[in-house]
């Protein structure tokens, strides 16, 4: 870039009136609210024909815990009907603590088995730079519900760190780091397995140390009495954390199956994928998606919906967002009219080119049908209730399209040749691929 390129660029600008009128407004007022599509925010009505909430939406704090929390909130829509308690809610403390320690161990165990590789190798230096996010995806949260079961939050409630993970998840890192060196070097040094496996161990004990520490001690047995919301009172009795998920909720995790919308080319649609080195419990189910377009997610979401069966899914949650009042719609906010300058892309473009991704799971706790079809769905949030409407959101079908990449639907809902791509062997992503992104 010249000097002279620049003052020609300069000048353009300020001859144009568009262009002025765009930096006088942005001056004053976030862009957003300068590039919101008025006619387009208020077409995006509340009003659901099927609606299954009338609880309080969750909280996640200053944690990354989305896929947690809605995968809760789905267990949760359950067990309030065998409780009678509307607003009850699992401890979102309990399966965190127990999803870190898993993933530590999954880590390491990674780390043993590329120790022979450099560490500047793409997969070696890939697995380094993301230990242990908050972050994670439906087959790894069942793998956490079905080892360790659930238990309610009154009995592990949040702490400070469990609402504001940066400061823990740091000191984890720099453990799991140093122990991956330490691994690295003794099998260098031709240690044998037995001690490999214990200086896993002694790692572990430090990250259980470090964990309990700041998120507190899960019940390993526990005493359940309450009150329902007419004000009687129940002695449950006695529970593992195992039993009382198997006790007070009718779903059967391993009965649910990940839908994606993989819109590139190359990764046919009716086909599994999975993504390497991608999990937290060492030998359970790998996380697995079957690839198909956005009209079958929608349709089998709204059969369930229907059928009273909040739905889990994920998304790039940021694009086109509404955040005051939580609405979401394709081409909502105009950033391209307030620039002067075509930022339009497709889901395809967006994908390849590192533009979304999954970042944050929430719940289908609504769906709004004409003549069949869905025109707009309600979204249960877990970013509390004095956002949005008492947390909960409103998405135009239209963003289904754009920005959803997932959803969860029962086995037996699937079309038989999704049911077929189920048997059959998956592709692998690399570790780093878009779909190995954590909501």
């Amino acid at each position: 870039m010249t000097s002279d390129q620049l003052r020609a660029w300069s000048a353009a600008l300020a001859a144009d009136p568009a262009a002025r009128l765009a930096m006088n407004a942005v001056a004053r007022t976030s862009v957003d609210a300068v590039a919101v599509d008025r006619a387009r925010l208020l077409a995006v009505q509340p009003s659901m024909s099927n609606r299954l909430d009338d609880w309080d939406a969750a909280d996640q704090k200053r944690s990354g815990r989305c896929w947690l929390f809605a995968a809760l909130n789905l267990l949760r829509a359950d067990a309030r009907k065998h409780l009678g308690v509307k607003n009850f809610e699992f401890s979102q403390n309990h399966a965190m603590y127990w999803d870190k320690i898993e993933r530590a161990n999954f880590f390491l165990e990674d780390m043993i088995e590329l120790a022979g590789a450099e560490p500047d190798d793409r997969v070696t230096a890939f697995l380094l730079g993301n230990v242990l996010d908050d972050g994670g995806q439906w087959n790894m949260e069942v793998a956490i519900f079905e080892k360790h079961g659930v238990v309610p939050k009154t009995l592990m409630p949040e702490t400070e760190s469990s609402s504001n993970t940066s400061r823990m998840n740091a000191s984890l890192r720099t453990l799991l780091r140093k122990g991956a060196r330490l691994l690295r070097d003794a099998i260098a040094d031709g240690a044998v397995h037995d001690d490999i496996d214990e200086l896993k161990r002694s790692i572990l004990a430090d990250a259980h140390r470090i964990l309990t520490i700041h998120l507190g001690v899960p019940p390993a047995r526990f005493e359940w009495r309450w009150n329902d919301d007419d004000g009687a009172f129940h002695d449950g009795g006695h529970f593992t954390p195992r039993e009382f998920l198997t006790k007070y909720t009718d779903v059967s995790l391993a009965d649910y199956v990940c839908l994606v919308d993989d819109p590139r080319s190359e990764h046919p649609k009716n086909h599994a994928l999975t993504v390497a080195h991608l999990g937290n419990v060492v030998g359970a189910e790998p996380v697995l998606y079957l690839n198909t377009d956005t009209a079958t997610m929608k349709r089998l979401a709204a059969e369930a919906i229907v059928e009273e069966e909040p739905v889990w899914f994920g998304c790039d949650v940021d694009p086109h967002m509404e955040d005051k009042q939580g609405i979401w719609s394709a081409d909502l906010i105009d950033y391209s009219a307030v620039y002067g300058v075509d930022l339009a892309t497709t889901k395809e473009e967006r994908v390849r080119y590192g533009d979304s991704a999954m970042t944050h799971a929430m719940l289908f706790t609504g769906v709004d049908l004409v003549a069949g079809a869905p025109r707009r769905w309600r979204v249960e949030n877990s970013w509390g209730t004095e956002k949005f409407d008492k947390g909960f959101c409103t998405m135009d079908d239209s963003w289904f399209d754009e920005y959803v990449f997932e959803v969860v639907v029962r086995k037996d809902r699937l079309p038989e040749e999704l049911r077929a791509a189920l048997s059959a062997a998956p592709i692998v992503l690399d570790p780093w691929d878009p779909m190995g992104a954590l909501a």
